[in-house]
Formats: C-alpha cells, sequence, structure tokens
C-alpha cells in the first residue's frame, strides 16, 4: 500500500478526480467493481462514494445537465455544418449517437464527480469512518 501524501483538497483538485473516476478524498483508483457500478468506500482510503442518502438523484442530475449539452453542442455544430443542403438525417442519426452514448459513458463519472462535489460543500465528517492517514491537512 503506498504512504499516504494527502494533499490538499481544491476545487479543481476534487473536480478532476471526480472526472476521472477517482476517489475525491485521495484520488486512487478502483472505486468501481465495473464500468457502471461503483463501490461503496474507496479502498485506498475507506471513504463512502455514496456519502448520503438519495446519492444517486445528484449524479442523475449532473447525467443529465452534461447529456443535454452534448445534445445542445451536437444540434448546433450539425445544423451549421450542414445548413446549405437542408438535410435532416445527418443532424437526427448524430443526435441520437449523442443521446445514447453520453448518458451511458458518462455515468460513472457522474457518480465520483457528485462524490467530489459533496466532498467540496460537506467535509469529511467522523461518521464516513475515513482512514485517519488519508486527511488532507486543515486550512488556515
Amino acid at each position: 500500500m503506498e504512504a499516504p501524501d494527502p494533499s490538499p483538497l481544491t476545487a479543481p483538485r476534487l473536480l478532476w478526480r471526480g472526472v476521472t473516476r477517482r476517489c475525491p478524498l485521495c484520488g486512487g483508483g478502483g472505486c468501481f467493481t465495473t464500468f457502471f457500478q461503483v463501490k461503496d468506500r474507496c479502498p485506498r482510503c475507506n471513504f463512502p462514494i455514496r456519502r448520503e442518502e438519495g446519492h444517486w438523484i445528484g449524479a442523475i442530475g449532473m447525467n443529465t445537465v452534461v447529456s443535454f449539452g452534448a445534445l445542445v453542442v451536437t444540434f448546433v455544430v450539425t445544423f451549421a455544418l450542414t445548413w446549405e443542403e437542408r438535410r435532416g438525417a445527418p443532424v437526427f442519426v448524430s443526435a441520437g449517437l449523442v443521446a445514447v452514448v453520453v448518458p451511458l459513458v458518462f455515468y460513472g463519472p457522474s457518480q465520483t464527480l457528485w462524490s467530489a462535489v459533496d466532498l467540496l460543500l460537506r467535509p469529511v465528517e467522523p461518521a464516513d469512518d475515513v482512514d485517519p492517514r488519508w486527511l488532507p491537512p486543515r486550512r488556515p
């Protein structure tokens, strides 16, 4: 096992760890049993990935926002690229692909990203039962 060297938890660090499917507290990987199923706790620092009841609501909300954002960008780009031809097939095919692929691919990162946002808003509590060696230094 690695020697703990907890770094201060800044917003960019937390969000990057969330997007890359890592534990928001320690940055360790292995937080998923399958591509879609998140473990209850980080195997490295024992941080609860789903800290509160209803964690999935925030994660699905983030997934929805990202998916709709990608869909809007897809519509705008394909309309701009196919404006002269006035054909709908490229628009509908690309939008259909984005509407199916983005929510599936972003499902895992939405789980850890929501945990990172939750950790940013609500610091580690004693009830989280985290390995104390991984607790970040307190801010002055």
